[in-house]
């Protein structure tokens, strides 16, 4: 027979009124139930407005009333078109639904917003804008949410969303939960995802599709790498050699109105676009194009000249690259600084073999190097702030090359270790992408080949190199900031999941990323510890909600992988748990 304690946490655990993901910061709920139906009536800030099949117009002047009015036909579309009957997550046969009754149902919608947007809402830096909201169910039906920023509002209604099942019976769709109230607020402002498009060109539809499954999490962040010594996807009008050579097929490649349209429908969602162009490294492809640039191009066996083939590297010591990347900066910025706050010069993995190549250096010494590269970042940040943007760079440009970066300037730490509370400490705002735990391509084997031989059996069973599979369970163990002094906790700014693609492409993104990415977003969001209880949140109270959310995301077109079998999802959560 189970302990007590651990029979009230499942019971805890199967309850409807925690299924919300990422659970909010406060929530108290009841069990009565609510139906609603499409005749509901919405207002904005006390004026009705367009509740189904509303698409804010393309551009980039942004207006709070159609962020909402969009985010409020979304969320219909969630509650009446992608929804799902929650068969799996009840005892089997059992009688889970309420009997019809439409009469008893969602009357009024009543959004407020406090505050008033401004430029830097739609395009924010790590904590410029306010994401908290309040949401309210009555028992006669009447919803009242409240924010300070249209973004608040994005937020509360994919809560709201989250509240409503689909009834077996047809076109009815119900909530248990009510009265609800919820107060509401992230702990970390840049909560994110990396996603690889040089390795493997992932399609616009792809990525549209992360930035909504990103937007369900509460995750605001989609950072794109973008170009790498792969290829180079990207169209550049100035320069149109780089993607005619650069691309893996003229097909395959993001034009300008590409690029606008994916940066125009993350702000739609409240996720905002950063745009990578790795540099002075993993830039080898620009060869194809400008062959005077780049060193160490295809230079084998690589390893000695990079950590993955093919090899190249800027050349630290010619005028003519800087020629290049203010030409290409020059195209580039502009057309990036209308939709975001931020743009990442990449810099890990700089291997100075190249430049012990490289005519006009000779030389792998890092007292050669490291003047040569600090000049080379500092101009190219230059032109960066003069667009009105904040620079990002990996790890590396600190850790490794000691360079001097700006104070706006956010460090991306990936190597693990005590480096996010090292830099954080040292006063710099960094990003946690730590590949113990942030990784989502580890753990799928090698994509390199061993002839038969020593490197074969060197190498057998063929594992990656961060192995293994960074689980959902290991990713929701990691808080970004834990270990860092309370006095300098305010600059991790939160961490971002990487989405390396030398495997990875529309067939496998959505379940690679999904629903391992929601366990990071939570973290993110509201913390992996109980604040009634100040322990780490038990995985008994975790994993139903987690199964639950993943039901919606299957629903509504994400294809997340499941994280239990059926057997698991329909009974209590102790059923499937290993008691030590």
């Amino acid at each position: 027979m189970l302990p007590k304690a651990i029979l009230a946490i499942a019971a805890l655990a199967f309850s409807p009124a925690n299924a919300l993901w990422p659970i909010p910061q406060k929530i108290t709920t009841g069990d009565s139930v609510l139906f609603i139906d499409e005749a509901v009536r919405v207002t904005y800030n006390g004026v009705p407005i367009i509740t189904i099949g509303y698409n804010p117009p393309a551009g980039s002047n942004f207006n709070s009333k159609e962020i909402v009015q969009g985010a409020v036909s979304r969320t219909f579309q969630s509650i009446f078109t992608n929804n799902f009957v929650p068969w799996k997550l009840n005892p089997r046969n059992s009688n889970f639904e309420p009997k019809l009754a439409p009469l008893n149902r969602i009357q009024t919608i009543a959004i407020q917003q406090t505050g008033k947007d401004t430029a830097t809402t739609f395009k924010p830096r790590a904590g410029d804008v306010d994401e908290s909201y309040s949401l309210t169910v009555s028992k006669n039906g009447q919803v009242n949410i409240s924010a300070k920023t249209s973004t608040g509002i994005l937020h509360a209604l994919e809560t709201f969303s989250q509240l409503f099942y689909q009834h077996s019976a047809g076109h009815y769709f119900y909530t248990t939960q009510v009265p609800v109230s919820i107060q509401d607020s992230p702990n970390y402002p840049h909560r994110g995802v990396m996603l690889d498009l040089a390795r493997t060109y992932q399609t616009v539809a792809d990525i549209k599709r992360t930035i909504d499954a990103m937007s369900w999490n509460k995750l605001n962040r989609l950072h794109l790498h973008i170009t790498d010594s792969q290829s180079w996807p990207l169209v550049i009008p100035s320069l149109p050699k780089l993607s005619q050579e650069g691309a893996y097929h003229p097909s395959l490649v993001y034009s300008p109105a590409d690029l606008a349209g994916i940066f125009q429908y993350g702000i739609d969602r409240g996720v905002e676009v950063i745009t990578e162009i790795d540099m002075p490294g993993h830039i080898g492809v620009v060869e194809l194009a400008y062959s005077d640039l780049i060193v160490a191009y295809q230079e084998m066996p690589y390893q000695y000249y990079c950590a993955e083939p093919p090899c190249g590297a800027f050349s630290l010591n010619d005028s003519k690259v800087y020629d290049f990347v203010d030409k290409l900066f020059d195209d580039l910025l502009p057309r990036v600084t209308p939709y975001s706050s931020y743009f990442h010069t990449g810099g890990d993995e700089l291997n100075a073999n190249d430049s012990m190549i490289d005519p006009r250096l000779k030389s792998n010494s890092s007292d050669v190097l490291q003047p040569l590269l600090q000049k080379f970042i500092s101009h190219a940040h230059s032109k960066i702030r003069a667009q009105g943007l904040s620079p990002l760079v990996w790890e590396e440009m600190v850790t490794t090359w000691n360079l001097t970066l700006g104070s706006d300037t956010v460090v991306q730490s990936w190597l693990g270790g005590d480096a996010v509370k090292n830099l954080a400490e040292s006063g710099y705002k960094v990003i946690d992408t730590d590949y113990n735990f942030y990784y989502l391509d580890c753990g799928r084997g090698q994509w390199v080949n061993f002839p038969n031989g020593d490197s074969f059996n060197t190498y057998y069973p063929f594992s990656d190199w961060c192995a293994p599979t960074k689980n959902w369970r290991l990713i929701y163990s990691h808080d970004p900031a834990k270990g860092v002094s309370k006095a300098n906790a305010k600059n991790v700014l939160g961490g971002e999941l990487a989405i390396w693609s030398e495997m990875i492409d529309g067939s496998n993104m959505d379940n690679i990323i999904w629903p391992r990415g929601s366990a990071a977003g939570e973290v993110w969001w509201s913390g992996n510890v109980d604040t009634a209880t100040g322990q780490n949140r038990s995985q008994l109270e975790v994993t139903p909600r987690l199964n639950e959310f993943r039901e919606r995301m299957l629903a509504r077109g994400v294809n997340a992988m499941p994280i239990q079998m059926t057997y698991c999802t329909q009974l209590n959560a102790t059923a499937c748990t290993l008691f030590a």
